[in-house]
């Protein structure tokens, strides 16, 4: 037995998104002490205005064949579904070469295989946590729709559906006439929608956090309020976990800070090309109008969401940084394309907001233990699936922590795969 157990110190969790939130609660149900540590509160950080979806659908990843032909485009229109900064261009090659180096077919199509196996069981993977919190009320199972207002924007698509065939996942084609009876609010604009059944939604992804939060304080964590700062290291393994307020004895560590993980990891040895993509959203809590399910454009780059508080517009991507002010034109022009959707849309009491993705070049997270130290685990870099993976990645990180066989080849989500 190790000293650290002799001496019974916690698990330290680093990070209280919807991630590490999850992390910890997995951890607790094991039966260890944990404390999870974040500079603010429970799902205040990228966890607080996602889209709210929770998908096992999303085998496709970002970077897909041609998308090197696409990279002008993204430094000319900044307002464009996926942008890039002009001025974070330097700092971004690295990143973004090992992006592009990863979108060939044969890339892709590994990365799909990669990206089922770990989304396979992600809904299920929230049922103990939701009843722990009581809030199975709170997930939509209805699933959601994706939708193309012209011929040449389904038809560009269809490779991408066929990689979704292959691997498993159920959809159904819909022309308009049916799309309009799925989803009446809609304008009659579309040519085509593409329904996933096996797709949920929560009515408030800020709310969900802190629910689940709350329950794990209930069953016996702690949360920390309190900004990380560095790790003490010994013989290859982590003994604390330093704060500007506090040293935190520990048996174990868990990095699950989203886009501000790559500090810690690099302190464990692993430099990794871990980036973020800027995020923005619209919630609107009197739109006027609710749609019954999820709808999404792969065409615009964006999603609306009904929720309990309003109608959410969501998406884009914007390669930018941490540092860089927010582009609320962007913000704008989530709005402009929702109101084509959903004509008359009303902005009283609209709020907005700007979020970091912690995202991967390969769009596949970093899942297991650092390849340095004994007792660090890694779990970010969840891209655009941070909600839809993290009881999944949980449940995956407490049996590493086990020492039980995870039921997946873990090797696609190890840090040193780069």
């Amino acid at each position: 037995m190790s000293d650290a157990e002799i001496r019974n110190d916690p698990v330290v969790v680093v990070g209280a998104g919807i991630v590490g939130v999850c992390c910890a609660l997995y951890l607790l149900r094991d039966g260890h002490r944990v404390v999870l540590l974040d500079r603010t509160a429970p799902g205040e950080g990228t966890s607080f205005g996602n889209g709210s979806i929770i998908t096992e659908e999303a085998v496709v990843p970002v970077q897909t064949p041609g998308i090197h032909w696409k990279v002008p485009a993204m430094l000319m229109d900044p307002l464009g579904p996926l942008s890039i900064r002009w001025s974070y261009l330097p700092k971004l090659v690295p990143w973004l070469t090992r992006f592009v180096g990863a979108s060939s077919p044969a890339q892709v199509e590994t990365i799909s295989i990669s990206l089922k196996a770990l989304l396979t069981g992600a809904l299920a993977a929230y049922d103990p946590l939701l009843e722990a919190a009581g809030i199975q009320d709170m997930v939509r199972r209805n699933g959601w729709v994706s939708v193309y207002e012209t011929d040449a924007g389904f038809t560009a698509y269809k490779p991408m559906l066929e990689l979704q065939r292959r691997r498993g996942v159920r959809f159904d084609v819909l022309p308009a006439e049916e799309l309009r009876q799925l989803e009446p609010s809609l304008a009659p604009i579309f040519k085509w929608g593409v329904f996933y059944p096996d797709v949920s939604h929560t009515v408030n992804n800020y709310r969900f956090v802190q629910e689940l939060a709350a329950a794990f304080v209930r069953l016996g964590g702690e949360i920390r309020r309190v900004n990380v700062v560095g790790l003490v290291q010994k013989d290859g393994h982590v003994s604390a976990v330093r704060t500007e307020a506090e040293t935190v004895s520990c048996s174990a560590v868990v990095i699950a800070a989203g886009a501000w993980s790559n500090a810690l990891a690099a302190l464990l040895g692993s430099k990794l090309p871990l980036d973020t993509e800027r995020g923005y959203h619209l919630t609107l809590p009197h739109a006027g109008v609710s749609p019954r399910i999820p709808v999404y454009s792969t065409e615009r780059g964006f999603v609306c969401t009904p929720l309990e508080n309003g109608l959410r517009i969501a998406g884009t991507v914007e390669l930018g940084g941490l540092g860089a002010p927010p582009n609320w034109r962007r913000a704008e022009r989530l709005y402009e394309n929702a109101s084509r959707w959903f004509p008359g849309l009303e902005r009283r009491e609209e709020s907005r907001w700007m979020g970091f993705r912690p995202s991967m070049p390969d769009s596949v997270p970093v899942i297991g233990p650092a390849p340095n130290h004994k007792n660090a685990f890694f779990a970010f870099g969840h891209g655009h699936c941070g909600l839809s993976l993290a009881a999944r990645t949980g449940e995956l990180v407490a049996a590493l922590f086990a020492g039980r066989d995870p039921g997946i080849d873990m090797a696609p989500y190890a840090a040193d795969r780069f």
